[in-house]
């Protein structure tokens, strides 16, 4: 796994690949499918909620009064729907308490987590 700041599809791909054994086809198969379930939801005006984790679900954002930061001119930002995540409870806890990553399992894990 490559040391970043962030996660990425491929290093979620990898993670399936080492703990379920599964090919690289089949790993990259499943994430892109798990993904492409949230978007469906979304799209449908249906949140998902993946208990102990999370939800994600869309807000409307209404048209309002912006500013041009260069010229400072006045414009009118038009309306549109905001994909939100909102962290469940276990999740929430889990990043207070700082727990050590066992899914990198001796690792180097991303650069800004730590192990144990």
């Amino acid at each position: 796994m490559k040391t970043s700041e962030t996660l990425t599809k491929a290093d979620l791909s990898l993670v399936l690949r080492e703990q379920l054994d599964l090919d690289k086809k089949a790993a990259d198969l499943v994430v892109e499918v798990f993904l492409q379930c949230i978007v469906d939801a979304l799209h449908r005006d249906e949140g998902v909620e993946l208990r102990g984790f999370g939800s994600f679900k869309l807000r409307n954002c209404p048209v309002r009064q912006g500013r041009n930061p260069i010229t400072g001119e006045a414009l009118e930002v038009s309306a549109k729907r905001v994909a939100y995540f909102k962290p469940g409870k276990d999740l929430r806890n889990q990043l207070l308490d700082d727990p050590p990553e066992a899914i990198f399992q001796g690792r180097n894990p991303p650069a800004g987590r730590t192990e144990g």
